[in-house]
């Protein structure tokens, strides 16, 4: 080797690290094998039956040892992209001072949506943000839903100061440098071929962050394409409206005599009985259902009536729907399935093209013999039908019944549509086993039962476009062309859902609603389901010691540290928050397509093409314990839905009578109470109102009282704001 190549070689491999030698004073953003911006582009695949053009390919850990993340990987993987509501990491390679982190020098550029090209350059701020100086990762959330399917470039600028109050400094992985050139020319083996698989996102990043103009020099960032969130039950939607399905069933009932029309006038019952089946034995239990609710407007409601019809199911028996190409592919019934429903119809005289019918959806652990019950007497002294079906995993076992005994005549028997099973094999049914994915898919949680739920819905409105004939006589008796919607609670989750996909409702009312699901369970009166889902996780991730005293799994804690909106920037110095918060993450991430807020946007703001935007109104109540206000919000800023929320000031009800609850959660469907009845019968008289309207009314119920705010008094809340 002469030594004029010697020093040649000397003076190359000196100007190849000059750049990283002109770093080293400084605090950059980490772009290496260990730690790196996310969500980024790097950890996908090229997939073209995506609308995306890409597909999720997340490394696995070991997976003897963190059996529950590659678990939740192999969902993650089937995915076209990241979520729309990303928890986005960015690691350091030093400490930075986070008070200089907010939406002027750290955002989300949209790229635009990856077959239209719409939202693009629409700038997108942070929220939410946390410094962890363990590992040196500044965590936060974007400061809005992000639109599905689209591009998104994250932009991290000089004007974040390390803590010592300098400005951070431009990561090599921005710069085309010598260096660069030095490992694509010598490099060989593993590190050249990841380095050849780098240079097309890093060719996509920078020419990304061209788009980029401000004050302050862009010095790191990302690039990454969100998730297709809603196509599927768009493509069932079409499916379903372009079949016409067999008339629904009313003789469905069985007596002495024979087969019965289960049409029943109210004014002939003497009692309505509920035999539930709560296991695989099978056993039961028996309660009578509350014909005086039937009552709240005496005279209002005429006939209680049972069908049945038939829906397709999209579920396979572990409760997911499979994954298909969010381009190229269709969803496919796995089989179908009977499904009961219960109406109740006005008194008075129908109208000539039948009763407007309002579809109601009762909440978690309750059935179709609960809620829609507290509220069909004030829609039927409106002119409004209820209409309603037990939720996947809902209403007990399949074996259940209803028996209903006469002033005349004999007791009629009926299938009371139970949607429960033994999803673990305990053999007992719980008030809402089924309604989740089975392991190793719990990471889907209630993302399927939610959609399938939505499925059996749609199902159940074509049934009411082709005629139902409640009486037997040839003619339809529900008004096609005036079907609404309300649920309450679970019911207005999925009830949103509907709203966003379903172009045949006229107008809805999401009733104590809020998305996503994970963090209405994190959050609320449910975060011991998740303290549960972390303590059965392998290995598990409780990082507090239980409640000493109380059973499990109300004793099992849990620390996340992750920050409410528009609250100053949090250090963290909780131990094992940071994972917690990235399962959580991930959990909210795969829920994406069965998450209401997903789907708020399709209600008014942005319509599927061919639909029209519908009149809605959203309801919720401060201090909401069970699905927390900052959940509600998410649903009412996604949807641009602030001019048409009413909000329920539970705070002033309890200030002006100590005998309403501190939970407001059942404001609408509480009639059992005299301190809560009055406010229940108001927000439900808003709805039928509004419905009786077509959805041009919405009135104050309370008129110049102060219990609703119609509409909200903004800004949202994004508070808890529990009562002591």
């Amino acid at each position: 080797m002469s030594r004029f190549f010697v020093r040649g070689l000397a003076a190359a491999l000196t100007a190849a690290v000059l750049p990283v030698a002109a770093l080293a004073d400084g605090v950059s953003v980490r772009f290496d094998d260990q730690a790196s911006p996310f969500p980024s582009n790097r950890l996908t695949v090229l997939d073209f039956s995506n609308a995306t053009y890409r597909r999720v390919n997340l490394p696995k850990p070991d997976c003897a040892v963190r059996v529950s993340d590659c678990a939740d990987i192999d969902v993650i993987n089937t995915l076209d992209g990241f979520s729309t509501q990303p928890r986005i990491t960015v690691p350091f390679t030093g400490d930075i001072d986070v008070s200089t982190v907010n939406s002027d020098t750290v955002f989300l550029v949209n790229l635009g949506d990856t077959q239209t090209l719409r939202g693009f350059g629409e700038k997108v701020g942070i929220n939410q943000i946390l410094w962890d100086p363990a590992s040196k990762t500044l965590v936060f959330e974007p400061d809005e839903l992000l639109a599905e399917r689209s591009r998104y470039v994250l932009a991290v600028t000089n004007g974040v100061r390390d803590a010592r109050g300098k400005r951070i400094k431009t990561s090599d992985y921005l710069q085309d440098d010598v260096r660069d050139r030095w490992d694509r020319r010598f490099a060989f083996g593993h590190h050249f071929l990841r380095h050849r698989d780098d240079q097309a996102y890093q060719r996509e990043l920078r020419d990304g962050l061209r788009h980029i103009r401000g004050r302050t020099q862009v010095v790191a960032g990302a690039l990454f394409t969100t998730q297709t969130s809603t196509s599927d039950l768009v493509k069932v939607m079409r499916q379903i409206k372009h079949a016409r399905p067999a008339p629904a069933d009313f003789m469905i009932g069985s007596s002495d005599a024979g087969p019965v029309r289960a049409v029943f006038p109210l004014t002939g019952l003497a009692a309505m009985q509920f035999t539930r089946q709560i296991s695989t034995a099978p056993s039961f239990t028996t309660t009578f259902l509350p014909t005086p609710a039937l009552q709240i407007v005496p005279g209002a409601i005429d006939q209680v009536a049972y069908g049945r019809y038939t829906s397709p199911d999209y579920q396979t028996s572990a409760q997911f729907i499979p994954p298909v190409g969010s381009l190229l592919g269709w969803p496919r019934a796995q089989g179908h399935k009977e499904l009961v429903f219960q109406l109740f119809v006005p008194a008075g005289e129908k109208p000539a093209s039948g009763w407007p019918v309002a579809i109601f959806g009762h909440g978690f652990t309750d059935s179709m013999y609960g809620a829609p019950w507290t509220v069909a007497s004030v829609m039927a002294s409106r002119g409004i039908a209820t209409l309603s079906i037990n939720v996947v995993g809902h209403g007990g076992g399949a074996a259940g019944s209803l028996r209903i005994t006469s002033l005349a005549g004999a007791p009629v028997t009926i299938p009371a549509g139970g949607r429960g099973i033994d999803q673990d094999g305990n053999g007992a049914i719980d008030s809402t086993e089924g309604v989740n994915a089975a392991p190793p898919r719990e990471s889907i949680g209630s993302r399927d039962g939610l959609r399938q739920t939505v499925i059996d819905l749609m199902q159940l409105v074509r049934q009411v476009e082709v005629g139902m004939d409640v009486d037997g006589d040839g003619g339809a008796d529900l008004d096609a062309g005036r079907i609404y919607y309300a649920g309450q609670s679970f019911g207005g989750i999925y009830g949103t859902i509907l709203l966003g996909v379903e172009p045949n409702i006229q107008a809805g009312v999401p009733n104590v609603a809020g998305g996503s699901i994970t963090e209405v369970a994190r959050l609320g009166a449910f975060r011991f389901l998740t303290a549960a889902a972390l303590a059965t996780r392998q290995p598990q991730l409780l990082n507090l010691p239980p409640t000493p005293g109380v059973p499990v799994p109300f004793n099992l804690n849990f620390n996340e540290n992750m920050p409410l909106r528009d609250l100053p920037p949090v250090v963290n110095a909780v131990p094992g928050a940071l994972a917690i918060a990235e399962v959580l993450d991930r959990f909210e991430w795969v829920q994406q397509s069965g998450n209401p807020v997903s789907y708020a946007p399709l209600i008014r703001k942005q319509p599927l093409r061919g639909h029209a935007a519908k009149p809605v109104i959203v309801q919720f109540a401060k201090g909401d314990s069970t699905v927390p206000n900052p959940s509600s919000s998410a649903l009412v800023r996604a949807g641009a839905l602030q001019d048409r929320t009413t909000y329920f000031r539970n705070d002033l009800a309890v200030a002006a009578n100590a005998a309403v609850p501190k939970n407001p959660h059942t404001f609408l469907t509480n009639i059992g109470g005299g301190a809560t009845v009055g406010y229940a019968v108001q927000g439900q008289t808003q709805i039928a109102e509004f419905f009786r309207s077509n959805g041009a009314l919405t009135i104050d119920p309370d008129g110049a009282d102060p219990f609703f705010e119609v509409p909200i008094s903004l800004p949202l809340p994004e508070g808890l704001n529990y009562l002591p």
